[in-house]
């Protein structure tokens, strides 16, 4: 257990604001801040951050918390690893004893357990029995001084050798299969998942080898071979090389396909390279781009597949606000085989000239007719306004259309006229949309058939506000807990998530001891960390008196009396005499 004064101290070293404007670009809106959601993607901010409760909220996807919450979820770490994150940053040291969690331990022993084994495969690879494996990187023009600088290596053609090689470092059989490192068969052994591949170690932007890329030389298997999510590794979060691109002072990255694609690129000076692993960009990936650059230059494979991904990059980065550009790399199928063929020189003039992500779009519809027919005309003209009417700029879309017409030698105006048609159809049909979700939520059938959304599954909507914002009171004005107490129980609270957070705070209050979002970190969950901040958003800026507290408590107690449709049918005859009963007798008094 943490202590609760190092918490505190914690909390007066790490502003939220100072922490979270490290990764978020912050605007002053008032008394708070502002930026795009890391969290979600959009294009108008929605994250807010509060100063005077050292929280945060998005009114988008309702991420919310404190610092250790933020730093939680942007850094994937649990709860005792996210405050020795921040205690390093600030210079403070975690009580050794306070740190004693099972899983913190694991996702320890898992990173030791990697770089020990990244070692042993650089170590194969420069040995007689990895010839091969060298062989082969060198083949690939690969000099050793970039071997060395990614700790490349070989996993030996062998089924238990690194394992082997990790008991003779003390790991138990648990730790080794939770590493992902080794695989348990079918008669209850462990084997080695990596076998007679080149090896490329994943590292992640604090250092750590979190996981590895794996490429075999010959036979049968997947030519790509990565590990699978460990406690330690998500390959939807992270990215091959960032750990190097980090550090450029470009504010532009490159995004290969490929490991090969980013060391060659990375050897040829391009230090701003990486690489989804081995998957298609997901949109955890793309967040994590716009933290570290201002402009991607997509830098796919030639081929279909490539440019299929592409075009789904392109959506993604679109939702990020990351300015993307696309390389088309013409005389080579990918960045690797460009650079071999015609040097680093041409490869930056082919950079600079790379295509915007309108361009780009803009030759594929091209590609699909013939512009030198009438039909072709229309046809392309048609797809650019639909194209068009999703550019949120007006001016953007202003000019595009201006160089469409002159290429096709027609009218800008019907043009303009076509893409604000599309624009008012898609503002209609997103309209019906929302009222149709809108009647989906507030029409909850009392025979259960149509579930509602988990924020209206309650009795009532107005149990949750007043819950809600009497939580949020109590953070503010912890001197009305006496009060509340007196008059309060937490089987009062009707909606558990409520009742849980009232009781952890009421434990505090009981002891003593400071309640805070912060304090109370330790015994939430992070959804009930959001849900709270959620809260204390909804107060932000407002003043609160103790009849105000009252007033909350006795419409908390009201409600809890109330019965919905839904409860009145599964009532059995007794429960329901009951019920009237006391019905009448509040009527009378």
């Amino acid at each position: 257990m943490i202590p609760d004064s190092f918490i505190q101290e914690l909390r007066f070293r790490c502003d939220v604001e100072s922490i979270i404007a490290s990764y978020v670009n912050l605007k002053r809106r008032g008394r708070n801040l502002v930026g795009l959601c890391p969290f979600h993607s959009e294009k108008t901010p929605s994250f807010t951050v509060y100063p005077e409760s050292q929280s945060f909220f998005c009114f988008g996807c309702s991420a919310g918390g404190d610092v250790i919450t933020f730093i939680r979820q942007m850094e994937n770490l649990d709860y005792v690893e996210a405050i020795k994150f921040l205690a390093q940053k600030v210079g403070m040291t975690v009580p050794e004893d306070a740190v004693d969690d099972k899983a913190s331990r694991l996702k320890t022993r898992i990173l030791e357990m990697n770089r020990l084994t990244a070692r042993f495969y650089h170590q194969c690879l420069i040995e007689p029995g990895g010839k091969p494996a060298l062989d082969y990187l060198l083949g690939r023009a690969l000099t050793p001084k970039t071997i060395r600088h990614f700790g490349l290596g070989y996993a030996p053609n062998d089924w238990r050798e690194t394992l082997n090689f990790l008991k003779s470092k003390g790991f138990s059989e648990e730790e080794i299969q939770a590493s992902s490192l080794c695989l348990r068969g079918r008669n209850g052994g462990l084997y080695d998942q990596f076998r007679n591949r080149v090896m490329f170690p994943i590292i992640d932007i604090r250092g750590n080898v979190i996981a590895f890329g794996a490429r075999k030389l010959e036979g049968d298997g997947p030519k790509y071979l990565n590990s699978s999510d460990t406690p330690v590794y998500k390959k939807s979060r992270n990215l091959f090389a960032l750990n190097f691109a980090k550090n450029s002072k470009s504010d532009t990255l490159i995004l290969a396909e490929g490991y090969m694609d980013v060391i060659a690129l990375h050897q040829a000076g391009f230090e701003n390279a990486v690489a989804t692993l081995g998957t298609a960009l997901t949109p955890e990936q793309a967040r994590l781009i716009s933290g570290y650059a201002q402009k991607v230059v997509v830098s796919y494979d030639s081929d279909e597949a490539g440019q299929k991904a592409a075009r789904r990059a392109i959506n993604l980065f679109d939702e990020t606000g990351v300015s993307v550009k696309i390389l088309k790399v013409q005389g080579a199928k990918d960045p690797d085989e460009f650079i071999k063929t015609y040097g680093a020189q041409r490869f930056k003039l082919l950079l600079e000239g790379s295509a915007s992500a309108l361009d780009f779009e803009l030759d594929k519809l091209r590609q699909k007719v013939d512009l030198e027919t009438p039909e072709g005309k229309v046809a392309f003209l048609r797809d650019c306004a639909q194209l068009l009417a999703g550019v949120n700029n007006r001016l953007e879309r202003e000019v595009y259309a201006s160089k469409i017409a002159q290429e096709l030698s027609v009218d800008k105006a019907p043009l303009m006229l076509s893409i604000e048609d599309v624009i008012k159809k898609r503002t209609r049909q997103r309209q019906k949309q929302e009222k149709r979700d809108l009647r989906m939520y507030s029409q909850v059938s009392a025979s259960g058939q149509r579930q509602a959304p988990a924020a209206l599954q309650s009795k009532d909507l107005k149990a949750q506000v007043s819950q809600g914002k009497l939580l949020a009171m109590l953070l503010r004005y912890p001197d009305f807990y006496e009060l509340v107490s007196r008059k309060l129980t937490p089987q009062d609270f009707t909606v558990e998530e409520n009742r849980l957070i009232y009781e952890a705070m009421s434990a505090r209050f009981a002891r003593g001891e400071t309640v805070d979002l912060l304090s109370l970190g330790a015994a939430l969950t992070q959804e009930q960390m959001a849900k709270l901040s959620g809260w204390l958003a909804s107060v932000s800026g407002m003043n609160f008196t103790k009849e105000d507290a009252v007033r909350y408590v006795d419409s908390i107690l009201a409600q809890r009396e109330q019965k919905t449709q839904t409860d009145i049918a599964q009532m059995n005859e007794e429960e329901l005499n009951a019920y009237i009963h006391s019905l009448a007798s509040k009527k009378k008094s």
